[in-house]
């Protein structure tokens, strides 16, 4: 059965960024278990900005789960990604995400790289960047196994990277590297940017398909814009997807409207 979830960034240098809840974790919690969403994932600014004692009490009191960790922070506050010409900051990245990872690990969430596997540059090359790409993610990858967790690699739309921009490209990487335990997110606004076909870039994903960011065209709660939602429901339930969906939507025209919209919009497309 798929799973809902919401988003709550604690980053403030991210703020106006597409997260829905913005007021801390206890906040999100309380209310996602009101509105009747399984789980939040977390932007945090580091591994150790969120109490854990506190965060374990909210999850036995609201029965929700963590359904993912970011990594974002690292690009945000610290300017560090995976692919960077200095080893030294290479370094600082990797250890970066593993400390998330680490967080996560306790409440049994995947750490998302997103923004922080950065992008070549026309001095050194995409050749070489994807060299450093696919060793930080061999690495991270067993890390994450270690701990029990997967790890989740997105493709971002041309704006942010100039790596994988598609997710079928990325399956063929991930498959052709043979990169152990790591897994995709599939973002359906960057989605709408870069593919030809939503659903077929799904299916060609197919076991890959590891989190999905559930949001419309216009990155808004999920029927605030113009995508079609039929085929992508199909999608998933062809290649079996179980896992979440999870709303890294902007707050538009509230958080409140917002996640009120999401909600309803999961449980019309994927009645329980």
């Amino acid at each position: 059965m798929i799973q809902f979830a919401i988003t709550v960034s604690l980053v403030e240098q991210a703020r106006g960024g597409p997260f829905v809840y913005w007021d801390g974790v206890r906040a999100a919690f309380q209310d996602a278990k009101q509105l009747g969403y399984d789980a939040v994932e977390i932007f945090a600014p580091s591994a150790d900005f969120v109490d854990r004692q506190e965060l374990q009490k909210l999850i036995e009191e609201t029965g929700l789960k963590v359904a993912a960790v970011g990594t974002g922070a690292g690009m945000v506050v610290h300017q560090l990604q995976l692919c960077d010409a200095d080893v030294s900051r290479r370094e600082q990245a990797i250890q970066f995400i593993k400390d998330i990872i680490d967080f996560g690990a306790e409440f049994n969430a995947p750490a998302i790289i997103g923004s922080m596997q950065g992008r070549f540059d026309k001095v050194e090359g995409k050749a070489v960047a994807i060299e450093r790409l696919t060793e930080a993610l061999n690495r991270l990858g067993d890390y994450a196994g270690q701990k029990n967790v997967p790890l989740i690699y997105e493709p971002l739309n041309r704006y942010e990277t100039n790596l994988f921009n598609k997710l079928a490209d990325a399956a063929d990487y991930l498959r052709s590297e043979k990169i152990a335990n790591v897994v995709l997110l599939a973002d359906l606004f960057h989605m709408n940017i870069e593919e030809s076909n939503i659903a077929q870039a799904l299916i060609d994903a197919g076991e890959l398909t590891g989190h999905i960011h559930f949001v419309d065209s216009n990155r808004q709660a999920a029927g605030f814009g113009h995508m079609d939602f039929a085929p992508i429901v199909k999608a998933l339930q062809e290649i079996g997807y179980s896992k979440y969906v999870s709303a890294e939507a902007f707050p538009i025209p509230d958080a409140a409207t917002c996640a009120q919209q999401t909600i309803k919009k999961y449980q019309e497309l994927f009645p329980r």
